[in-house]
Parts: structure tokens; sequence; C-alpha cells
């Protein structure tokens, strides 16, 4: 039998290659099959009191594929980006049953929302589809305290929580508040979503000042605007410029003065870490990011002033419609100068989904200050790291240890324990309160999506939604996994200290697939 593994793996492996893309794009839409397939499964499973590892992944690859196969075609059709198109489409629709737009009122004829959290957890195989008992606790600690006692992880922060009851099931230095890493940016997504509601969308806008021909770009805090031509669904700088070249042209104004207003932020711009290609200034006015190429995510070369970049290429916009302008510079639209035109993000719940899917550090920073604007915090570093802790503890979470002292997690100061993170997710999940549940939507999904695409391919691919965190000499993983009776489960790994960041990763991996594999009720 082992011969006949090692004789399919190669083929195996060329099949995953070939369907990964397909795959990635199913995924959301196979979960209720996989679920109600775990459930079928899980008496032979039970039978068997020593899988190898290789039966085990031979397995679950096959049974992978033939089910992705069979639902990729049926789920569709999708876009270019990997979404279904119809559930692309609700999501951006208002409507008061569920997706994006909770707080909105519903529009009359539009599509219906995507569904809330409760479906969506129960199709995780969450809620009450799962087996009625939560995982034993001594079972749990036998299986994850070698695995996490390996010398690679250093100092450890470890929890994991049953989703369905709250209740912690395991911990290892729970409450120890370690270096996060990218793992803030789980606590930033719940903190700005809490505070504006997953429909909120962020707006920049050209205004004209009265009795002159001054014209002013106004930032919006929007770090997804871009001056790209194909602006795949978010806001386009093109667009802005369509719109306020129209609305000048009524007034018959062909020659104006352009300025640009970003003082919607306070404090200074860049990161404490100083330049970095992971970020850009922060502002509240930018186009792409600031970066200097065509990238889209990762690390990239920015531009020093990105708000003085972005209105030279609106001012560049303008004159092909038509519209000449000065030079821009820094000014602030008054209260009595008449709005041109706008142009609007899409709802924050779509900005969570892709900050924590790319590890997307400008996008964090821009919600942390958003959520310092919201809660009457000044809108600078250390504002957005009160606001994001003041949001924390009023939805109940434990933020004794806490620090925030950025939105992303660059900061070497900041800090987080695991019973937090887990707390954080198993609140998420809540389909009473489905106002966070974008916090777990947007988490990448293990061997497809994001910062996990190219890890698990052995194990647990597909069932692993989680954050990684990496810094010099910290590791970090938290998220969410279906165990082996259909049980979600809420896990946080934190690690400091450690000198071999390859091994660590894999320590942390290991640890996440044994919770998959894990039949330990």
């Amino acid at each position: 039998m082992k011969r006949v593994a090692d004789a399919v793996r190669p083929r195996l492996a060329r099949a995953v290659h070939a369907v990964r893309p397909r795959l990635a794009r199913a995924a959301t839409a196979a979960r209720p099959r996989i679920a109600r397939l775990a459930r079928a499964v899980a008496p032979r499973a039970a039978r068997i009191t020593a899988p190898k590892t290789w039966q085990y992944t031979a397995g679950a690859a096959t049974a992978g594929l033939v089910l992705a196969a069979g639902v990729v075609t049926a789920a569709g059709p999708w876009d270019a980006t990997g979404q279904r198109t119809a559930e692309r489409d609700r999501a951006a629709a208002p409507g008061a049953t569920g997706g994006a737009d909770h707080d909105a009122p519903g529009t009359a004829g539009g599509p219906r929302p995507a569904p809330s959290a409760a479906s969506v957890l129960a199709g995780l195989g969450g809620g009450t589809r799962a087996v009625d008992t939560a995982p034993d606790s001594a079972r749990l600690a036998t299986l994850l305290g070698p695995l996490l006692d390996d010398p690679a992880l250093g100092r450890r922060s470890a929890a994991v929580v049953d989703v369905a009851t709250g209740e912690r099931l395991y911990g290892d230095g729970s409450g120890r508040a370690l270096v996060p890493a990218s793992t803030t940016k789980i606590a930033t997504a719940a903190a700005v979503l809490d505070a504006l509601g997953p429909g909120h969308r962020l707006t920049t806008r050209t205004a004209l000042e009265p009795g002159t021909r001054e014209v002013v770009l106004v930032g919006g805090g929007d770090p997804t605007l871009t001056a790209r031509k194909d602006a795949e669904g978010w806001a386009s700088l093109r667009d802005l410029a369509d719109g306020t070249a129209r609305a000048l042209k009524k007034r018959d104004l062909r020659d104006v003065t352009l300025s640009y207003d970003t003082t919607l932020y306070a404090g200074p711009a860049l990161h404490p870490i100083g330049p970095n290609e992971n970020l850009a200034p922060v502002t509240a006015l930018m186009a792409d990011e600031a970066r200097t190429d065509d990238s889209t995510r990762g690390p990239a070369a920015r531009a020093v002033d990105p708000a003085r970049e972005a209105a030279a290429a609106f001012a560049s916009f303008l004159a092909e419609r038509g519209v000449r302008t000065t030079s821009p510079g820094p000014s602030k639209a008054t209260a009595r100068a008449a709005d041109l035109a706008e142009v609007t993000s899409p709802p924050l719940s779509a900005l969570v989904e892709r900050m924590l899917t790319n590890s997307d550090n400008d996008i964090a920073e821009a919600l942390a200050r958003q959520t310092a604007l919201a809660s009457d915090r000044r809108p600078d570093f250390d504002g957005a790291g009160k606001a994001i802790k003041d949001r924390l503890r009023r939805l109940g979470l434990p933020v004794s240890g806490a620090a925030f002292r950025d939105g992303s997690g660059l900061d070497r100061d900041d800090r987080l324990t695991a019973d937090l993170l887990t707390g954080l997710l198993a609140k998420a999940a809540d389909p009473s309160g489905p106002r966070l549940r974008a916090t777990l939507t947007g988490l990448p999904v293990a061997g497809f999506t994001g910062t996990l695409s190219g890890r698990y391919a052995d194990g647990a691919a597909g069932v692993v939604r989680a954050k990684t965190g990496t810094l010099t000499g910290v590791n970090a993983l938290a998220g969410t996994v279906v165990d082996r009776d259909g049980r979600l489960l809420a896990f946080a790994f934190l690690a400091s200290g450690t000198t071999d960041p390859g091994a660590a990763q894999s320590a942390l991996d290991r640890a996440a697939t044994a919770l998959a594999s894990c039949g330990c009720t």
C-alpha cells in the first residue's frame, strides 16, 4: 500500500498544482459539503486507531481533489480575483439581513446580501451540526504539548478555544504577552468593524472653494484608492476625475488651481521603524499604496510623499478630460467649499478581508486611524493604538498586558496574548453578532490563499484558516480550524526568541495540522 502511495504522489502533486487556482476559488463554496463528508466518515475514522502520515495525506488529497472538481463549476461563475461573482455582487449590495452592509437600509430590487455569520459558520463545521461534545482538554494537552515544546519556538503563549462555547480547551502561557507581529491585524480588524460596522465606506472627494477657482482633492483615508485603468472594484481616481471635470465644465471652469487636503490624519506619517518597503508613509490621501511599480501586495518601493503623487496623477487625469490645473500643493478644504464629485471604497468588510488575506500593512494602519477617528482619539499611531485597545475592552475581551503601538504589527513594542487572540476569534464567530464576521472570512486559507498559499501542502490544506506573523525572532499563527469531528476551534500560537524562522514556522504548522486531524472528544 505504501508503494502505491509513493507511486501516486507525483501525480497528486501535478494535479494539485494544476487545480490549485480553481481550488482556491472553490474553497468557500465547498465548505458545507466538506462538513457533511466529515460527519459521514467520522464513524469509520474512529475505528482507525493510528493512521500513518502518508495514509492521511494521500487520502485527504484524493478526497479533496475529487470534491473540488465536482463543485468548482457548480459554484461559479468566478471573477478574475477568484471570488464567486454572485458572492461579490451580494457583498457589495446594501441590505439588512446579512453580508457586508449589515448597518445599511435595504434597497428594493437589488441583489440579496451574502449570508450572515450563522450560515457561514455552519458551513465551516461549527454550530449545531458539529458534534455536541468539545474536544477533551487532557487529550489536547497530550497532543499539543510535545509539538509546542519544540526548542525552535523559544518563549510561547498558546491557547485553543471551542468556538461554540467560548471555553478554553488548552493553554500554555496563554496570558503571557508577547510580540504578535502581523497577528495584530486580527485585533485591528475587530476594532474597526466594531467601531464603524462592516458596511461603512471611505470617501475621497473634490470640492470647489467659493469665489475662487481652487479645487481641493480631499483625502478620506481610503488606502485602496487606485489610479490604475482597471480599478477592479476599488475606488478609482480616474472616476473621480471624470465626475470633477463634468462638474467644473457645468460651471464653465476649465482652468483651476489644484490643492490637496490630508488633514483627516494627524501626527507623523512615517512609521517608527522608518522608511520601509512594507509600508508607505501613512496619509489620508494615497493611490495604490504609493507603490512605484505595478505590484498590488508585498514589499515594494514607495513614494516619499504619497499625497503629492496622488494629486499629481489626479491633475494628469483632469488634463486628459480638458481641465488644466496648476501644480498641486497642500491645503485644507473649508466648510463652505461646494462638493464636486466623490468616489467611495467597497464596504469596510472587503478592506478588512484584503488586509488579513494579504497581510497588508498599509490597509492596517489606515483602518487603525479610522478606529481612532470613530472613537474620538487623535488619528495618529498613539491614538490609534489606544482606540484599538478601548474597542477590544468594550467587547469584553481580556486586554491585560496588551499594547498596541500600531495597527499592522510592524512595531516590536506591540504585545498580545494568546487568550486575547482566541477570545477575539470566538467573539467574531458568534452568530448572534455578525458585525465582526470579516475578521474570520478574511483569514488566509491554508494551502490556497494569501500568506498561507504556499503552506500545508502535505497537511491541513483547506481546513486551517489563520493569520501569520513574522518578524526577526518572532513567529506567530492565529486562526480557526475544523477538527476531525467537525468542531470549530480557535487557536493562537505566539513564539518569541526564535532563532530559525523556518523551523519555527514548521513547528507552528505541525501544531495546527495536529488540531485539524484530532478527534479528541
